[in-house]
């Protein structure tokens, strides 16, 4: 090379790029005369700038000419020749000139170059149209805002990516000159240049050509397909294979050093080769590969995106190019596209399903077509079945018919599984839009046999309580037959009869649905399906009153009360007790009256003749349950205006009225938590009482409740600190002893003896003798224990005349059981107050013992005889005391108190005597038990057994006389067993002789 050569190659590398103009590269090139140095140089510099990258190419193939005008010459010299000898020629020349090697593969490089540089020129042509991006502050602002402003809404109205300008394509022209052809595909389809890309796949088609799947790999998934619809594969429908896209090289004719003799010549010779390689042409795929991607990719992009827009774009466009088997996954993808797209929303968009293509593959069709409706109102629901649900139908029957298994029933079916499960708002809209009066063609359901038996399914098996307004639309929807009178009606009522049977709940059944009850209607005729819809109607209109008066029930139970009285029972007296609208209880007389008027109507029948809901109950048990449902909401003025004139309304017998309030009084008795009847439930029971006529049995209740208000007012309890409830009161088997629990609960209690007479009545015991005697003998005890002497005296004499009175009014020689009870109860407190140490009253004593004497049995009089022996030993010493006080001048004071105990002791001598020849004592020897104190204990046991109250610490039993040291009487006289003995031989030689008068003083 020469000097300036040298010079100007030096100023070539010096020079930068930014300096670089085409005048200066002819400038500095031109002068050079080693066309190998000029070459490696234009292939060496690369330039961003297109005219000057295109100058240096030209200039760098300007000096291959040469060199491949002598390849040219050698190639025609060896036309003749094998390839081999052309190849071998080729490698001599190459070794003779290596040079000539050189520029031949700088010629590769430069002609793949100049390639490049075309496609990037044609590429920069194919900017999207929507570009708007200039300058780097430009692609700022994008960066910020991923949305077009103004973009319309939508799941396909994204707004579109902007893309680099035509001046500023998304890679530079160095690197595209010199990166890899895939790299560089790949990146323009992820930079959706898919124009570019497309003039890449058009001019550089060998090279990409078994990429191409890698490559579309590379656009983003929510990209529509309709955009890279020319890069997706087809069909040739002629070959049944993949179609091959159109090859536009830009040079028709390869140049020499692109034949493959020079190739392969300048691989032998070890020359550097371009790196692009024209590659041979893949196969192309088979129509069900095809098929297969078409599928893999629409699943990448519902997997990815979700945006099943997209991939039925992809799947149309993969049919409308011939690709099989895409007709099932594109009507999938229909029908989800219009469940994601066109179905209403949810008001909580949070709450809105997830759905995948793999989501509705696993859904039956029952499923799919409640996803439809799911968020669709009633007034929108025909609508959208109309125009996805019925599709969606259709669709399946069409598959079911390509695949030969017809079933013409499906549409109806499925049809019909959605209404039997919708709720009764849906179910009224679906029967609206299928009146009879519809044209056939706008209906919704067109078999008028069919709505009636849907209709039946979905109201009897609805467990709804407050939809009466919509289950009567329901029925004005459907069809009204003309059907004779005379038609048989067995079906209808033995269908009736079933179902009341069949809609129980069970262990194994605790739920009936509409599918179970459908069943049984299915089979029905006409005239039956006519029975039962008049049936139902009589149903509904019950079921109406009943919501009316807070007392609803379900349609299914209708069916089951029909033949069971005790459920209609039920369920009218629930309708008379929880009576009274929605929302409180009726106050007024004329709603009681509206009341009763509905229970009658419901018991009785209608126009048709079939019964309402208490259709098993007569009228006269209606008025019943009435009145008791009446009063126990304590409205007893409306009672009595009903059973009075002049707004009579309930026609009862007295004595039926009667049974009702005194079971209703019970009822409130029993319900309430205090005995005082001024208030609460026991005031109800007891105000109850006035309603019907006044009786021996409303007042015996109503003296019955006093007592246990009085009962209540002693503080009686049933368990310490907790006061008696009147249901114990009710419950208590002995009443008596509630008058015992009244004088142990309160110490003052026996001193108002009337009160307690009282009540004794008032427990149930008026005119019952024997009661009042025991309760003078609870208030004596009482006394007694208290020591109150004198009232536990008057309280035994007020019971001695009781039991003379009871006697004499009894026929003489009368062994009535009463009588006996009554003396038992009467000698046993007489005996024990008459005995008491403590009681100074010894006439009083004497008298208790003479009475005690009169009514014990006879196998009691030695121990009461005993008592009396030892008081007539007091009475003596008291006398001689008082006759050695007074022996001088109240002699006369003297005899006056003999004379008075001398007639006491005739009189009680006569009286015993008399009792004695009564009951035929036996003789003395009889009386002269060895063991006398013995006989004397469990005498006294005995008969203390009988008294109906507890017997306390002292005079409540015979141990009296033999309690310990410790106790209040043990100061007192006592006697031990051999006193007893000495005191019964006594008795039997002297003192029952002296008390018959036959022995002296």
């Amino acid at each position: 090379m020469a000097s300036t050569s040298v010079s100007t190659a030096a100023s070539w590398t010096s020079i930068p790029d930014a300096d670089l103009t085409v005048h200066r590269v002819h400038e500095l090139l031109d002068p050079i005369e080693d066309d190998v140095w000029v070459a490696a140089a234009c292939v060496d510099r690369i330039s961003d700038n297109v005219d000057i990258q295109r100058t240096l190419l030209h200039n760098g193939l300007t000096r291959t000419n040469r060199a491949v005008e002598r390849c040219k010459t050698v190639l025609t010299s060896a036309s003749s020749t094998s390839e081999n000898n052309a190849i071998d020629l080729l490698l001599s020349h190459f070794h003779r000139s290596h040079s000539d090697a050189q520029l031949c593969c700088l010629r590769t490089l430069l002609l793949e170059r100049l390639d490049r540089l075309n496609t990037y020129i044609e590429i920069c042509k194919e900017a999207p149209e929507d570009t708007t991006v200039e300058d780097d502050e430009g692609l700022a602002e994008w960066e910020d805002d991923p949305w077009a402003e103004g973009a319309e809404s939508g799941p396909t109205s994204r707004a579109p990516r902007p893309s680099p300008s035509v001046s500023r394509p998304p890679i530079t022209l160095a690197t595209f000159l010199t990166a890899d052809l895939f790299f560089l595909a790949c990146q323009l389809a992820t930079e959706q240049w898919f124009g570019a890309l497309r003039a890449l796949f058009m001019r550089h088609f060998p090279t990409l050509h078994p990429h191409r799947f890698h490559i579309l790999d590379r656009i983003p998934e929510h990209v529509h397909p309709l955009e890279y619809r020319e890069l997706l594969p087809a069909l040739d429908q002629a070959t049944g294979m993949e179609q091959v896209t159109p090859y536009k090289p830009w040079r028709e004719e390869l140049d020499v050093v692109e034949l493959s003799r020079v190739r392969a010549a300048l691989v032998t010779c070890n020359a550097p080769m371009s790196s692009s390689e024209p590659n041979a042409l893949s196969n192309p795929l088979h129509a069900d590969e095809l098929t297969r991607w078409y599928k893999s990719w629409v699943d990448r992009i519902m997997n990815v995106t979700g945006m099943v827009d997209r991939a039925l774009a992809l799947v149309q466009h993969g049919a409308s190019q011939g690709i099989p088997d895409l007709d099932e996954l594109g009507e999938e993808l229909l029908l989800l596209s219009r469940l994601v797209y066109e179905t209403p929303n949810p008001q909580d968009i949070e709450a809105a399903d997830d759905w995948t293509l793999a989501k509705w593959r696993t859904m039956n069709p029952s499923s799919v077509i409640s996803a439809y409706l799911a968020y669709s109102t009633p007034e929108e629901l025909p609508r959208d079945i109309s125009r996805l649900v019925m599709p969606y139908i259709f669709v399946l029957e069409a598959r079911t018919e390509r695949n030969g298994s017809s079933d013409p029933s499906l549409p109806k079916r499925l049809l019909y599984d959605y209404i039997l499960s919708a709720p009764l708002d849906n179910v009224a809209a679906i029967f609206e839009a299928s009146k009879p009066t519809l044209p056939a063609a706008q209906r919704l359901i067109r078999d008028d046999e069919d709505m009636a038996r849907l209709a039946l399914a979905s109201l009897y098996g609805s467990n709804s309580l407050t939809e009466w307004s919509t289950m009567s639309r329901i029925f004005e929807c459907l069809p009204a037959w003309n059907i004779s009178e005379d038609a048989d009606d067995d079906a209808a009522d033995t269908t009736v009869l079933l179902l009341g049977t069949f809609v129980v709940p069970s262990p194994s059944r605790p739920d009936v649905t509409t599918s179970d009850l459908l069943v049984f209607f299915n089979p029905l005729p006409i005239s039956s399906l006519s029975r039962l819809l008049d049936i139902l109607d009589v149903h509904l209109e019950s079921g109406e009153i009943l919501w009316r008066w807070n007392v609803p029930a379900p349609l299914s139970w209708f069916l089951r009360s029909s033949s069971e009285i005790n459920e209609q029972r039920a369920w009218a007296n629930r309708m008379a007790r929880r009576a009274g609208g929605i929302e409180d209880q009726p106050k007024t007389l004329d709603d009681w009256e509206w009341l009763l008027e509905d229970m009658l109507k419901l018991s009785g029948r209608g126009d048709t003749g079939l019964a309402g809901a208490f259709g098993l109950l007569p009228r006269d048990e209606i008025a019943r349950i009435f009145l008791s449902g009446l009063l126990s909401t304590g409205n007893f003025t409306v009672a009595k205006s009903m059973l009075s004139p002049p707004r009579k309304k309930l026609d009862l017998e007295p004595a039926t009225v009667e049974e009702i309030c005194l079971a209703c009084s019970r009822e409130f008795y029993d319900n309430a938590s205090s005995g005082n009847y001024n208030f609460g439930e026991m005031k109800l029971a007891y105000e109850c009482l006035d309603v019907p006529i006044s009786s021996e049995n409303t007042l015996k209740e109503k003296e019955f409740i006093e007592a246990t208000s009085r009962i209540s007012s002693f503080n009686v309890t049933s368990r310490p600190g907790i006061p008696i409830s009147p249901i114990e009161i009710r419950i208590t088997k002995d009443r008596l002893s509630l008058v015992s629990r009244v004088l142990s609960s309160n110490g003052d209690a026996y001193k108002h003896t009337e009160v307690i007479l009282d009540l004794c009545c008032k427990l149930g015991f008026r005119g019952d003798a024997v009661a009042e005697v025991r309760v003078l003998a609870m208030l004596a005890d009482t006394a007694l224990q208290s020591e109150d002497f004198e009232r536990a005296f008057e309280a035994s004499e007020r019971m001695i005349a009781k039991v003379i009175s009871f006697q004499k009014s009894l026929p003489e020689d009368s062994e009535d059981p009463r009588l006996v009870d009554a003396k038992e109860v009467c000698w046993v407190a007489c005996f024990q107050l008459g005995r008491q140490p403590e009681f100074d009253q010894l006439q009083k004593k004497l008298f208790l013992l003479g009475r005690a004497l009169e009514f014990c049995p006879a196998d009691k009089l030695h121990d009461i005889l005993t008592a009396w022996r030892r008081l007539e030993k007091e009475d003596i010493e008291m006398r001689q005391e008082r006759l050695t006080r007074r022996q001088n001048g109240q002699m006369a004071s003297d005899r006056n108190v003999k004379h008075r105990k001398g007639d006491l002791t005739t009189n009680v001598a006569q009286s015993l005597r008399a009792r004695l020849q009564e009951i035929h004592m036996p003789s003395p020897p009889l009386l002269s038990t060895p063991d006398a104190a013995a006989l004397a204990t469990k005498t006294f046991q005995t008969v203390a057994a009988n008294f109906p109250f507890s017997v306390g610490s002292r005079g409540r039993s015979l141990r009296s006389d033999t309690e310990s040291k410790g106790s209040r009487s043990s100061s007192h006289l006592r006697f031990d067993t051999e006193e007893v003995s000495a005191q019964a031989s006594r008795v039997i030689s002297k003192g029952i002789g002296w008390l018959i008068g036959t022995e002296g003083d």
